[in-house]
């Protein structure tokens, strides 16, 4: 299972500003002229700060922040909203000029969406479940229908019947008529009753993240009990047909507490399974793929234990699977008799899998060996088969083996068979599949081809495909290229970068528009995916790039080990290095080059525009983390606790001066930058509003250029911005509007 990790959840929303010319700019990048953009925004009057002296001593050493007035936690003071808005409406004074080119691209990104379609139809047990895009909606409804024939096996030509004999369709929640209420919404879990009778799901109405749970009669959408509230995060599980899991949050947002309620109990009288009172540990939850337990695990960003919990047995409470050990990280699931634990260790670097009785948790075999090239990343497991999700090489993916019958010993694992795929650079994620079936279901998109769902035989190594992303507009995947390629960082590491352009409009001779996307934080991996707003980009001629630098997962757990605490500084200039590289095999120009990164992504573009800003035309940095050693010191931020382990403990010296060397607000100088763009959102949690407005404020004062600078906050809306489809797109072409006027000179 997939969470969301620290200030990560990033880059779908906004990866991929694009260009809509491939006209050259005939003014240098940084003479003290400046482009009709720029001098329209000369032509308004800029946002001014105020400033007051705000002295931190760590050390001996004396930070001033002008601008700390600006942090309100209750985000209501009237002079900060002020200043927010003022620089919204310069945003939108200077942007004035080209909104028909934005409603444009806007247009152009909405036309190619299918807007009334179904998600791929998932069986479970007597129904099909999927959501339903309707034409012109911003949200989805939640829909399910009967399975004609309950009792047939599942296979991978199983196909929803549609038409006028079909089953009806029942919709069990229209999010459109939930969010009429709202300025924002979003549900984060939406979990499905074992029986099929009830649904539970955690929605949130500010962007802030904090859930209320709700639990409703599957048939008539009829309230179940008292609604669940307080700090409640989106991790919900059901522990049998009258029970839920879930995990609410302290003070600064750390999920501390695993909660068992019953349903027609008040919430008063649920039993508080598991406290974590270790301020640099979190919780998770997870259920197994059998349904039959569910796992708690507290985790630092080097050390995860677990608990599990007997669904047919709450009551029982929880009880200990992986021991508390510093350095070691196991997940677990089970199948039969077994649980089945990752496990990962300084020696086992890549993780690897063991199993054990549930009899007897202590007596351990290892059934896929640690390797040091390959990074065990999932595994899904069925009635008698195992799925593998690994990585080699950076990239993902699937192995398959047959398990001996429930009751047999485990032995180590051999012969798996591989799933094949096509693209030279692509992305291959799990869904939820069928337990008992020997049906494997997963996602695969690559930079050329639009999200696809398979339904994979683990018997036959048949692959079907069940639904692909529809693209309208005349998309023909044949006239893209995609392509990886490796840049040497400054140590001599090969850093890869995927590349996709159109083949019959780029001229790779340096004068091509290129945007360069960069992550590197956390683990995550960052694999080349479709996006078809992207394709406004493409077809103008835009090279579009991922760099996938150290402190992200995508080469194994040692790539990340190198761009995270001492070594953060890798991330940075593996970034830098990829831009050389593009430039130097004439992928691009200076010119021509625009970077772009979001949350973590953003501390990359803040870090790297203020050491290299002559490498780059344009800068988008999407809620970055930008006050890196203020925020770390403060532990009554949210995450701050949780990621010392990530970043670092700025009270210790080694690491508040290394921070301290790279953290953008504190590095802003006065020199000449590249045009940027800086979005916020009011209610974010993970990084707070006031962490890019610092930014903006520090740069406006002292940069020493004529360039562009724009911050765009979201007043109703947090980390992840606005939460309509529509929306969203508006934003894409927002975006793309800033990058093609920052490149070009077109209006």
């Amino acid at each position: 299972m997939i969470q969301c990790v620290g200030r990560a959840l990033f880059l779908v929303l906004v990866s991929t500003p694009a260009i809509t010319t491939r006209t050259k700019l005939s003014i240098p990048f940084h003479s003290r002229s400046c482009s009709p953009f720029s001098q329209r925004a000369m032509a308004k009057t800029m946002p001014s700060a105020k400033k007051v002296r705000h002295e931190m001593e760590m050390f001996g050493d004396v930070r001033v922040d002008n601008y700390y007035w600006l942090r309100d936690d209750s985000r209501s003071d009237p002079e900060v909203l002020s200043y927010l808005h003022q620089e919204n409406a310069y945003t939108d004074s200077v942007m004035s000029g080209t909104k028909q080119l934005e409603d444009r691209i806007y247009t152009e990104i909405r036309g190619r969406i299918k807007e009334d379609d179904i998600s791929a139809p998932s069986r479970r047990g007597p129904y099909y479940y999927y959501r339903r895009n309707l034409e012109g909606k911003e949200y989805v409804q939640h829909c399910r229908c009967s399975v004609p024939t309950s009792t047939a096996p599942t296979s991978v030509y199983d196909t929803m019947p549609t038409g006028p004999d079909a089953p009806p369709e029942h919709i069990i929640l229209d999010e459109n008529v939930k969010a009429l209420e709202h300025t924002y919404y979003s549900i984060g879990s939406f979990k499905v009753s074992p029986n099929n009778k009830l649904v539970a799901y955690a929605e949130d109405t500010k962007g802030d993240e904090i859930y209320t749970v709700y639990v409703i009669n599957a048939e008539s959408g009829i309230l179940v009990g008292k609604p669940l509230v307080g700090a409640i995060t989106s991790y919900l599980e059901w522990a049998g047909d009258e029970a839920l899991v879930y995990i609410t949050m302290d003070g600064i947002l750390r999920p501390d507490k695993a909660w068992l309620h019953k349903l027609g109990t008040n919430q008063s009288d649920d039993s508080c399974l598991y406290h974590e009172k270790d301020e640099t540990f979190s919780l998770d939850l997870q259920a197994s793929e059998s349904k039959k337990y569910l796992f708690v695990a507290s985790e630092s960003k080097n050390t995860r234990f677990v608990f599990y919990l007997d669904t047919s047995k709450p009551e029982n409470n929880l009880l200990v699977l992986t021991p508390r050990m510093t350095g070691i990280d196991t997940s677990a699931s089970h199948r039969g008799d077994h649980f089945f634990i990752q496990r990962r260790s300084d020696e086992c670097f890549n993780s690897e899998l063991l199993a054990c009785p549930v009899e007897n948790i202590s007596a351990t075999t290892v059934l896929l060996p640690h390797r040091p090239s390959v990074k065990l990343q999932d595994i899904q497991l069925f009635t008698d088969h195992l799925a593998v999700h690994e990585r080699e090489n950076g990239l993902p993916r699937i192995t398959v083996y047959r398990l001996p019958a429930v009751g047999e010993p485990l032995e180590r694992l051999q012969g798996g068979r591989a799933v094949d795929f096509v693209d030279p650079v692509f992305s291959a994620d799990p869904l939820e599949s069928e337990f008992e079936s020997s049906v494997l279901r997963f996602s695969y998109s690559s930079m050329r081809t639009p999200l696809s769902v398979y339904d994979y035989d683990m018997d036959t190594g048949v692959s079907v495909l069940k639904k692909i992303e529809t693209v309208l507009g005349g998309f023909d995947a044949s006239n893209y290229v995609t392509e990886r390629q490796w840049a040497t960082a400054s140590d001599g590491i090969q850093i890869p970068i995927s590349i996709i352009y159109r083949k019959d409009l780029v001229k790779l001779d340096g004068s091509d528009p290129l945007l360069l996307y960069g992550y590197g934080s956390y683990e995550i991996c960052i694999d080349p995916t479709f996006k078809a707003s992207r394709l406004s980009l493409l077809d103008r001629g835009f090279i579009y790039t991922i760099a996938h630098i150290r402190g992200g997962g995508e080469m194994g757990r040692q790539w990340y080990e190198n761009g995270k605490l001492l070594k953060k500084k890798n991330t940075f200039t593996d970034f830098i290095a990829c831009a050389e590289y593009l430039i130097d095999k004439k992928y691009c120009s200076k010119e021509k080059l625009c970077i772009n990164g979001r949350s973590a992504g953003g501390l990359l573009i803040g870090a790297v525009v203020n050491m290299r800003p002559d490498l780059f035309k344009a800068a988008v940095a999407g809620v970055p983390f930008v006050d890196v050693v203020t925020t770390m010191l403060d532990p009554t931020i949210p995450l701050t606790t949780s990621e010392w382990v990530e970043w670092g403990d700025p009270r210790k010296e080694e690491f508040y001066s290394y921070i301290k060397s790279y953290s953008p607000v504190d590095n802003v100088k006065a020199q000449n930058y590249p045009d940027i763009l800086v979005t916020a959102g009011l209610n974010d949690p993970r990084v707070m509003y006031s962490e890019p407005a610092k930014f903006v404020a520090k740069l406006r004062d002292m940069k020493t250029d004529d360039n562009l600078l724009l911050l765009k906050c979201e007043m109703g809306a947090g980390h992840f911005s606005k939460s309509g489809r529509f929306e969203k797109l508006q934003e894409d072409a927002f975006t793309y509007t800033f990058i093609l006027n920052a490149l070009t000179d077109q209006q």
